[in-house]
């Protein structure tokens, strides 16, 4: 698979990673065996960026990582998070943006992955009660303690990107943007990172599942899915958000890809490295596949007439979750 740079600082990924947060958190429905056999076959195709965190498990997530990756760590990136603190145990205390905190995750997060360093860390979500400069900062001390080799931020606005960034240089930010989802082009987000030399990391770039034809009516998504309580899986906006995928799959169709293929694709060629999340080898093979998809000038004004900004029925998340990721 293709390698290209992600950001101006020197990471090498793949073009599209794995997002492995389904695996061990908020999807239900994955089994351990599945989710060994999708890394691997990650691994197979060419796929280097792995991405995961502290809080999807919390933790069993970076331990399933690191147990699959063994012999095979040196080739990849990891990319992991953190901003909830927990307990030893994994239940959370709180958002924690301090230094102190910062110092204590990444310990946490190369014991579970069972590495010496994190290739790409971020900070998961900003803390509202601590500047970002000292969050940054601390992050900085781990880069120069071998620790972690880049840095990243995720979900934060443009302001607090640009600060962080004068703080110590930023890799990547991590945001949802997809087809469904494309806040990111117009709250400035998109423009401060080109303009930084920033690397762009769609995470949910199918949509959390719509986009893949894995959706289709609320009663899809297993007991204790994480998505049922979501505004854009209501009952109501469901049958209007699939209209806009059926626009999608005709488009899709007549290229001869499926419909997540065009919409990985889509933005792949803007330049973004997405991470698709899957439990299964045979969505990594179609996933990769996208890669390979090239859109025309008239494919992007199809697809931008069926799916354009605001399209979407129902948030992406819960007014808390909302409000929390305007960091």
């Amino acid at each position: 698979m293709q390698q290209i740079p992600l950001g101006s600082q020197g990471l090498v990924t793949s073009a599209l990673g794995l997002g492995c947060m389904g695996m061990s958190a908020f999807y239900g429905g994955a089994t351990e065996a599945g989710s060994v056999d999708t890394i691997r076959r990650a691994l197979d195709l060419g796929v280097t960026l792995f991405d995961t965190a502290e809080a999807y498990g919390p933790f069993e997530n970076e331990k399933l990582l690191g147990r699959v990756l063994g012999g095979d760590r040196d080739r990849v990136v990891v990319a992991s998070k953190f901003a909830t603190d927990f307990t030893d145990d994994g239940a959370p205390i709180g958002l924690d943006g301090s230094p102190e905190h910062a110092r204590r995750a990444i310990d946490r997060s190369l014991s579970h992955l069972g590495t010496d360093r994190v290739d790409l860390w971020y900070l998961h979500r900003a803390d509202p009660n601590v500047p970002i400069e000292d969050t940054v900062g601390a992050m900085a001390e781990a880069v120069t303690a071998g620790k972690a080799r880049y840095i990243g931020v995720s979900e934060t606005s443009a302001e607090t990107l640009r600060r962080a960034h004068a703080t110590f240089p930023i890799t990547a930010i991590q945001s949802e943007y997809s087809l469904f989802e494309r806040d990111a082009e117009h709250n400035g987000v998109l423009d401060t990172a080109s303009e930084l030399g920033i690397g762009f990391v769609p995470f949910s770039p199918l949509g959390r599942g719509f986009l893949s034809g894995t959706v289709t009516r609320k009663d899809d998504l297993p007991e204790g899915d994480a998505r049922r309580n979501l505004p854009r899986f209501s009952d109501e906006a469901i049958d209007a958000n699939l209209r806009v995928v059926e626009a999608l799959k005709v488009i899709a169709d007549e290229k001869g890809v499926t419909t997540a293929q065009l919409a990985l694709s889509w933005l792949i060629q803007a330049g973004t490295v997405p991470i698709p999340g899957t439990t299964k080898a045979s969505r990594i093979e179609e996933n990769v596949a996208a890669a390979d998809v090239v859109l025309t000038t008239s494919d992007l004004d199809r697809i931008e007439a069926a799916s354009p900004h605001g399209v979407a029925v129902g948030t992406r998340n819960t007014e808390a979750g909302m409000a929390r990721d305007r960091g």
